[in-house]
């Protein structure tokens, strides 16, 4: 997807204070990295406003309505055959209202991926659906575009709930919807997640919403006290659907279930589906079309190495890929929250800007943290699991593995959060020898190679300059190197 471009973050390092998740070193250099996240490309919209009319209707027939859309910079970034391999749809082959089109392009979503063009049409018929796809390749779009679509906004109650598994995924998902839909003129779009004012939420669904999307706990404790009513809702969105089926979440997803309305559409998504996902599925879902676009399971953009250390050597060769590596922003997972502050500490003691986030943070400071580094205010996150399920962040083309995962589930979930949307990036993972069977054990269930690292890593393997494509470029070469890529 073409999006915006992040301005320089330059002017906030350099301080040395820890402010709630947000500790920062040095302004020291991490490799050679000239103009840091000026050329990364974030999912945040054009600070220019749009000048169309908001309201529905402003657009005349015979008008050309794509002349006066504000779109974001082109992304000339050669994306893999994840998200190119597709029938060679358009978005308005869909008979969308132009005033959903109009925020689609403006999102900078040019042509609907392999799954946008196979969950559409369907999720538009009112099917339910059983939809897997890897991560970052749009399924977002599958379902927010045919549930917005279908928003009548003559009627005032709730037509659509999204569930997500985490505050920062319910957060980012209503920021798309609500960038999707504003030329919709008038849909009413609230997040609701735990760890914020149950009073504003209960004030907020005294007036008109039409979609609310939220994590279970928050949104069952609503309904159950007759807050959100939710018996005339047409559509159910469940993203990272694995996740929400999992024991922490499954019997809260039932009761809100039970309150819907017996026609109501369920769209079920993720990357991965445990067997947990048939027993609820041949319970709640009525003769679900099912998508399966896992041929394999890692992103084709992903390049994955090893480094073989021990526990002592860890920060030391993190400390080296720092300035080995061209990183725009990177990732940096460990497995326990108490390890996250701490090493955190030790890359700002090492110099490099670091914030920090994992889930016993106040939501007053994640929340600050997850949009500070989403708009580049800063170069390295150190987070825990909290991260790994739907963040898009664009800029990201470099995910670490301090620790390394006990699943193969989890491993694929962490290092989707780089290679989005068919780019490129890179995942590196620091091996003990406690973690050698683990490393073996994943490359099989996932069927994928994770090689040792090399010495020099080459750049086209994860820097956005080194895989872009000159959009007045028609030569034979630029047209190789897209097949190359989507043949990777």
């Amino acid at each position: 997807m073409a999006t915006a471009r992040t301005a320089n973050p330059a002017p906030l390092l350099g301080l040395n204070k820890q402010t709630n998740g947000q500790l920062r070193g040095q302004s020291k250099p991490a490799g050679p990295q000239p103009g840091l996240l000026a050329t990364a490309q974030q999912p945040n919209t054009p600070e220019k406003r749009s000048s169309i009319p908001q309201k529905s209707g402003g657009i005349k027939f015979g008008d050309n309505w794509k002349k006066c859309l504000e779109l974001p910079p082109k992304d000339n970034r050669v994306k893999t055959s994840d998200v190119t391999s597709t029938k060679g749809n358009e978005f308005e082959d869909y008979c969308l209202k132009r005033e959903l089109l109009m925020g689609i392009f403006e999102m900078g979503w040019e042509k609907p991926s392999p799954i946008q063009e196979e969950s559409i049409p369907i999720a538009l018929s009112g099917r339910d659906i059983l939809a897997r796809a890897k991560n970052g390749t749009g399924k977002s779009g599958a379902y927010l575009i045919p549930l917005l679509e279908r928003i009548d906004l003559k009627k005032d109650h709730i037509q659509a709930i999204v569930m997500v598994p985490t505050r920062e995924l319910a957060l980012q998902m209503s920021q798309i919807s609500i960038q999707l839909s504003k030329h919709l003129g008038g849909v009413k779009i609230m997040a609701t997640t735990g760890g914020t004012s149950l009073r504003d939420d209960i004030m907020r669904l005294d007036e008109t919403v039409h979609v609310v999307i939220g994590t279970p706990g928050r949104l069952l404790d609503l309904v159950k006290k007759g807050v959100a009513k939710v018996d005339k809702t047409q559509m159910m969105v469940m993203d990272e659907a694995d996740k929400l089926l999992s024991q922490d979440f499954v019997v809260l997803i039932e009761d809100i279930i039970s309150f819907l309305s017996k026609d109501r559409q369920i769209l079920l998504y993720s990357a991965t589906f445990p067997i947990s996902v048939q027993k609820f599925m041949s319970d709640h879902l009525q003769k679900p079309y099912e998508i399966n676009l896992m041929e394999e399971l890692t992103l084709k953009g992903i390049t994955q190495y090893y480094a073989y250390v021990t526990e002592r050597q860890k920060v030391h060769c993190l400390n080296t890929l720092f300035s080995r590596l061209q990183i725009n922003q990177s990732i940096i997972f460990c497995n326990s929250t108490q390890r996250v502050e701490l090493l955190a500490k030790k890359i700002t003691q090492l110099g490099y800007s670091c914030f920090y986030i994992h889930a016993k943070m106040m939501q007053e400071y994640r929340n600050r943290v997850f949009h500070d580094f989403r708009n580049g205010l800063c170069r390295n996150l150190v987070c825990t699991d909290l991260f790994t399920r739907g963040i898009d962040i664009q800029a990201v083309n470099v995910v670490i593995n301090f620790d390394f995962p006990k699943s193969a589930e989890t491993y694929l979930h962490r290092i989707g959060r780089s290679g989005r949307f068919g780019h490129l990036g890179l995942a590196i993972n620091l091996i003990t020898s406690d973690d050698r069977y683990n490393l073996k054990t994943i490359e099989e269930q996932l069927v994928t190679d994770i090689k040792p690292i090399p010495s020099s890593i080459d750049k086209s393997l994860y820097v956005a300059e080194f895989h872009s494509v000159d959009p007045d470029d028609d030569s034979c070469d630029a047209g190789t190197k897209k097949k190359e890529l989507g043949a990777a």
